[in-house]
Order: structure tokens, then C-alpha cells, then sequence
């Protein structure tokens, strides 16, 4: 009986063993190289859809290396300990990151959470450091030029019509996003260019307009939060992406543009006494910037959480480029697979 309970002892060993090697690879993959993570918000609509599983290409950035070190893999975003912290460091130097990107990122204003252990979002990248950002009608200008690939993106809309417009018209135009906002047969949709000039081609379809907010009208949830920068969603800035090394100026009317960059990115202390600024218990009249920053937007204009509504992106966030899909489901309709989805390249 002892050489088959010395036998069993060895092959336990031996598959503990290949068991952690194969988790060990399995993690270096995750953390180093590619990963696989759902979207579960209609704001990339219809680039990127609810139930869609994305592949993040870490490469295309340079890996990002571990700040917390003790965490525990695949369970949890929450199970970590800050005991030993590392500073930002990426394989590669500073990433690379290109206008119209898709980008996956750590959502910036999970404070109470380590940098890489905050929630993920993907948004496209719309202007880099140094780029000079405006948007005018929902469209978006960089450096005065129209960037806006109007075929991806999706607007609301308020919509006419001299019928009800019943479920199976609802359905069959894909309309879940929005319903009827009045007894006289107006609707609110969230629609492409493309559905708009199938819908406009409907008889009793009256009038189609999109939902804009009036330049001038003040959002006080938009970006930078303030009545002396009358900016909304649909008609924002112009505004300058900081860029690491540049001297940006401080005072009371752009202090809302950079106070988060100075204390919560970039880790200094920040004080206002008596109108005058200082960082670190220093008078300042100007910050040098010390890493890039990025403005990322959804395609899914007027449903989405972005730029617009948290400022910039700092560098450290990044975590990848979302490049493939590699598995899709409709979580709403419970349609099964989406078999036409499977394995797109990310545009």
C-alpha cells in the first residue's frame, strides 16, 4: 500500500503544480498582456454594446505595472491592502494613446479606492495632451477642426408622429432607448444618422429634431462645475488638455480647471486662504502639470458619463485599448448570442 500512497502523493504534487503555473501564467496575462471585460452601459452605443465582452490590448499602451501590491486576483476589485504601494510605472514609457482610441480606464473619481483597483470604463479618446477642445452642437473640434465621425455616434431626439407608434414598430427599429413623452404622440429616441434617415422616410412620421442644449446655458453638473464657464453637454469650452510640463496659471477663475490634477492626481496638498493659493503650504501663482492627461467621451452622446461631466484623465489611469469583441449577448431582449458580433474589430 505504500508505493500507491507514495504514487498519489507525487501526482498531487505534480498537478498543485501545474495548477500554479497555469494560474501564475493565467494572471501575468491578465495584469501584463490581454483581458476580457464586459460593458454594461449603453454610453459606446452602437460601437460598443450592453452585454458586449471586449478585449483589452495592455500592449498597445505599455503594461501598466501593479501600484498595490498584495490584492487578490479575479475575486474582487475590493480585496487589496495598501500596506506596500508602488508609484506609477508603465513597460515602455508614456503611452501612446491616439484621437479616436477606444480607451479602457480607471474611472477617475473613485477616490477611496487605489488607482488600479477603481471601476473600469471605456470611453473614445476625443483630444490628447496639448489639443485644444470644443464642442458645438454635440460635435466635437479639435485644434478648429471637426473630428466627429457622425456614423458613430447617437444623439436623442424628439420626435413627431400622427400614430402611435406601437411595440412591434418599437422593436423592429431596435428603440429602447427613450419612449413617449406626450399624449399628442411625441417621442423621445436616441438615434443614429442612419436610423434617422430610415425613420424621416415614414409618412406619418412629422418632424425629427435632436435635443440640444442651447449655447450659453449653464450645467452645473458639466465640467468645471462652475457659472463662470457657461458650458453643457452639447456646447463645451473651448479647453486645453494639459500636458505633462506645461506651467498653467492659477488663479480664482482657473483654479476649478486644475484643482483636482493638483490634489487628487497628482498628490499635493491644496489650500485657499484669503483668495490666494498654495500647494504644499507654498503661495503659488502657477502648477507645473507633472503627468498627461486625456478627454474621453461616449459615443452615445446624450447618454453617457464622461469627460464632460469629470474632467481629465490622468495618464496613470489608463489600462488599455479595447480592440475586439469577443463574445456578445442581449441581457434585455434575452435573444441569445449575437452571433454578427463575435470576434469585430473595435472602430
Amino acid at each position: 500500500m505504500e508505493p500507491t500512497n507514495h504514487s498519489n502523493k507525487l501526482k498531487a504534487i505534480e498537478w498543485l503544480k501545474a495548477t500554479g503555473i497555469s494560474f501564475f501564467m493565467v494572471l501575468i496575462i491578465r495584469t501584463f498582456f490581454f483581458e476580457i471585460s464586459p460593458v454594461s452601459s449603453p454610453s459606446m452605443e452602437k460601437t460598443l454594446l450592453t452585454g458586449d465582452y471586449m478585449l483589452i490590448n495592455k500592449l498597445s499602451y505599455g503594461p501598466r505595472l501593479l501600484k498595490t501590491v498584495f490584492s487578490i486576483p479575479f475575486i474582487n476589485q475590493r480585496y487589496y491592502s495598501t500596506i506596500v504601494s508602488l508609484p506609477y510605472m508603465r513597460l515602455f514609457g508614456s503611452p501612446h494613446v491616439e484621437r479616436n482610441d477606444m480607451v479602457v480606464f480607471n474611472y477617475p473619481l473613485e477616490d477611496e479606492h487605489p488607482v488600479d483597483h477603481r471601476s473600469y470604463f471605456v470611453k473614445r479618446c476625443v483630444a490628447i495632451p496639448g489639443d485644444s477642445l470644443k464642442i458645438v452642437d454635440g460635435f466635437v473640434y479639435v485644434n478648429h477642426q471637426l473630428i466627429d465621425k457622425e456614423e458613430n455616434l447617437q444623439f436623442n431626439y424628439h420626435l413627431k408622429s400622427d400614430t402611435v407608434l406601437n411595440d412591434t414598430f418599437i422593436t423592429r427599429y431596435n428603440l429602447k432607448e427613450g419612449g413617449k413623452i406626450s399624449d399628442n404622440n411625441d417621442y423621445s429616441f436616441t438615434l443614429t444618422k442612419t436610423l434617422i434617415d430610415t425613420l424621416k422616410s415614414k409618412p406619418f412620421i412629422k418632424k425629427i429634431e435632436k435635443d440640444i442644449e442651447k449655447q450659453g446655458l449653464w450645467d452645473e453638473y458639466v465640467f468645471p462645475f462652475n457659472a463662470r464657464y457657461k458650458w453643457n453637454v452639447d456646447n463645451y469650452g473651448a479647453l486645453k488638455i494639459p500636458a505633462k510640463g506645461d506651467t498653467v496659471k492659477l488663479d480664482s477663475t482657473s483654479l476649478c480647471l486644475f484643482e483636482r490634477i493638483i490634489s487628487a492626481y497628482e498628490g499635493n496638498l491644496l489650500e485657499i486662504k484669503n483668495d490666494s493659493i498654495f500647494i504644499n503650504k507654498e503661495y503659488k501663482t502657477q502648477y507645473i502639470i507633472k503627468q498627461n492627461y486625456y478627454f474621453m467621451m461616449g459615443d452615445n452622446r446624450h447618454n453617457s458619463q464622461d469627460s464632460r461631466h469629470w474632467g481629465f484623465v490622468p495618464e496613470d489611469h489608463i489600462i488599455g485599448k479595447s480592440t475586439r469583441i469577443i463574445y456578445s449577448t442581449d441581457p434585455i431582449l434575452h435573444s441569445g448570442i449575437r452571433w454578427e458580433r463575435l470576434f469585430n474589430v473595435i472602430k
